[in-house]
């Protein structure tokens, strides 16, 4: 067995969506990369939905981006149709969604990469290497065992300090259509079946899951022209905090749906599903059923929505969302010969579903380091999400994490007040997940702060500060920052009078007028009240960028409320500094169960907030472990 010619400082496992981020993370902070993957041309692909973004998940892309993080970039880069969701609900539950053209984010992630430094690999990597002895790395984890690198199918060595895994769903995957099933993991590609060994034989535990994708449609066989066309939003906002923005030309999608005979054809098929006859053991995604799942478990429903998108502008592929499936490809013909639009459609690809391995989140430390493995990161899917939004997330927290401990600098542990990231990992690692772990905004308890307009104000100084950002991108989030500083001092201070012009204009806006003299930021606080009205009756500049003042419109207008979470979040941080020692012994303490003592043994929560976390930890379990940590004198507030 020969080592390569180079050592690496951290070597990342996996080419997806958390591949890339962690690689570019890592290298960001100074570290030298390298990235080994399957195949060099699936890089940054896509292949679930052409989007990116969407209801939470936009939170965590504009996250990542004001943690310097490559993929709002490249959404914009891609970007053929822009929608906002959720409008007519308040702001923390805003999101937006950019559909893509694919081979435009691919190239733009090919293109950060390339720019980065970082090393690429097309390689198998087949196992770990570990040393059998004791680690310390600063606040990371301190165990039996240290990872020194990777090993490859032809039995090649990559040293590397710190190894990031990013295996996504290949690990043992197996791709099922109808009751035929293949080794893979995705269409086209082998599965990982030496890496998954590898992590059983270490120790690890691991579950099995299941997703799906629904067959891919020639566009030209459609009739597009009976289904409600949805066009997006022009002209189009942006993702990126940082970037030019989109610059493609945009399209539109459409919207068509299923009905009572499709139910029908599906029921009748069931008999040749790999979901209802026990071929598939893992869990599939609770939120994103596939369509046969739809029609069993929700019977009421005479109808679902199938929502048409192009796959690219030069694509002749369309994805019919909403109806992902592993039946037999004969019937899968049939459910689209039913569907309005779709009678005469052509499948380029059949869906099908991939099952395959995960570890159990909660062997990880909230560094997403591997507990008792020093230096093992792991992140997405492998780790039990779906999706390309988390698994950034995760990728970006990783390669951070990673580049700290060669660094031998603090990890860096995002609060659940300070972002999404904070929330994911924190639910992750605490309570585990036994199905494809997926984004909400009812997750967040702080969700008015983690908005995704504030994203950059929240985490960008973090950013800053940590070293993530070019200088360019510090100047963009200062002016930023200033400009809406500026406003809201603009906004307090500026006053109206009830003269007959105001009181004319108010009365244009449809709200009610002025007795006495007001400030604008008062003005704002009315329900019917807009900043765009501001500008449009000159109470505002017109060149104030509109994303900027749609911000501040929600911090004046639900200051109250802000002010009111901001104040149970400073009530979590006190329980978040109140820091448990690692080799603290759980077992046979009085007042908790057998249970929860096995799950504080677990988890290993790092603070007093973690612990109450634990499924099954109540408020009184809580004060007896505070107690315990107060009697034995270990406890510290950090």
């Amino acid at each position: 067995m020969a080592d390569s010619e180079r050592h690496w400082d951290v070597i990342v496992v996996g080419g997806g969506h958390a591949g890339y981020e962690a690689a570019l993370a890592a290298r960001r902070l100074g570290c030298d990369v390298l990235l080994a993957t399957l195949r060099m041309e699936t890089i940054a692909q896509m292949p679930c939905n052409p989007a990116i973004g969407g209801l939470a998940k936009s939170h965590l892309v504009r996250e990542i981006d004001a943690m310097g993080g490559a993929m709002a970039l490249a959404a914009d880069a891609g970007g053929i149709q822009y929608r906002v969701l959720n409008t007519r609900k308040g702001p923390a539950v805003r999101a937006t969604r950019v559909q893509q053209d694919r081979p435009s984010f691919t190239a733009e992630i090919r293109r950060i990469l390339g720019e980065s430094g970082v090393d690429l690999i097309e390689t198998e990597v087949t196992g770990l290497l570990v040393a059998e002895k004791w680690a310390s790395a600063g606040d990371f984890v301190r165990g039996p065992r240290l990872v020194k690198g990777v090993v490859d199918a032809q039995d090649r060595r990559y040293l590397g300090r710190s190894v990031v895994l990013t295996t996504g769903t290949f690990l043992r995957g197996m791709l099922y259509v109808g009751l035929e099933k293949t080794p893979g993991g995705r269409m086209g590609e082998p599965p990982s079946m030496g890496l998954a060994r590898a992590l059983s034989d270490l120790g690890l535990k691991l579950g099995r899951l299941k997703t799906g994708t629904p067959p891919r449609l020639v566009r030209a066989s459609l009739d597009l022209a009976s289904m409600k066309e949805q066009p997006g939003l022009v002209p189009p906002p942006r993702l990126s905090f940082h970037g030019p923005g989109p610059k493609l030309p945009q399209v539109s999608c459409h919207v068509t749906a299923t009905n009572e005979r499709t139910a029908e054809i599906i029921r009748s098929g069931l008999n040749r599903s790999p979901l209802y006859t026990g071929m598939i053991e893992g869990v599939g995604p609770r939120y994103c059923p596939s369509v046969e799942d739809k029609v069993v478990k929700f019977p009421e429903r005479k109808s679902h929505h199938v929502f048409i998108e192009p796959e690219g502008l030069d694509d002749p592929l369309v994805y019919p969302n909403g109806i992902s499936t592993s039946l037999p490809l004969d019937v899968q013909k049939a459910i689209l010969a039913t569907i309005p639009g779709l009678e005469r459609a052509e499948i380029a690809r059949p869906g099908y579903a991939v099952e395959y391995d995960f570890v159990l989140p909660t062997q990880l430390e909230p560094t997403l380091e591997t507990k008792g493995i020093g230096g093992l990161f792991m992140a997405g899917q492998l780790i039990g999400t779906s999706g390309y939004e988390e698994a950034g997330a995760l990728g970006l927290m990783a390669g951070i994490n990673a580049a700290h401990r060669v660094l031998g600098r603090q990890a860096v542990v995002l609060r659940r007040d300070q972002g999404y990231l904070g929330v994911l990992i924190d639910d992750l690692v605490t309570k585990g997940t036994k199905e494809p772990y997926r984004m909400f905004t009812s997750r967040a308890e702080f969700r008015l702060l983690l908005r995704e307009d504030n994203a950059d104000e929240r985490l960008g100084p973090v950013a800053q500060r940590l070293g993530l950002l070019s200088e360019s991108q510090e100047r963009s989030l200062s002016h930023r920052m200033a400009l809406v500083r500026g406003e809201l001092e603009r906004l307090a201070s500026f006053q109206v009078t009830p003269d007959a012009r105001t009181n004319g204009l108010l009365k244009r806006l449809g709200t009610t007028p002025l007795r006495k003299p007001m400030r604008l930021g008062e003005l704002l606080r009315r329900p019917e009240l807009h900043y765009e009205d501001f500008v449009a009756v000159g109470w505002a500049d017109p060149e104030f960028p509109m994303d900027l003042g749609r911000r501040v419109e929600v911090q004046v207008a639900y200051a109250g409320y802000i002010e009111r979470q901001q104040a149970q979040a400073a009530q979590l941080r006190k329980n978040e500094a109140l820091e448990i020692p690692r080799d603290f012994h759980y077992d046979g303490l009085p007042g908790l169960s057998l249970e929860l003592q096995e799950k504080l043994g677990t988890v290993r929560p790092r603070t007093l907030a973690q612990a109450s976390r634990i499924p099954g930890m109540t408020p009184a379990a809580v004060s007896v472990l505070l107690i315990h940590l107060k009697a034995s004198g270990t406890s510290r507030v950090s």
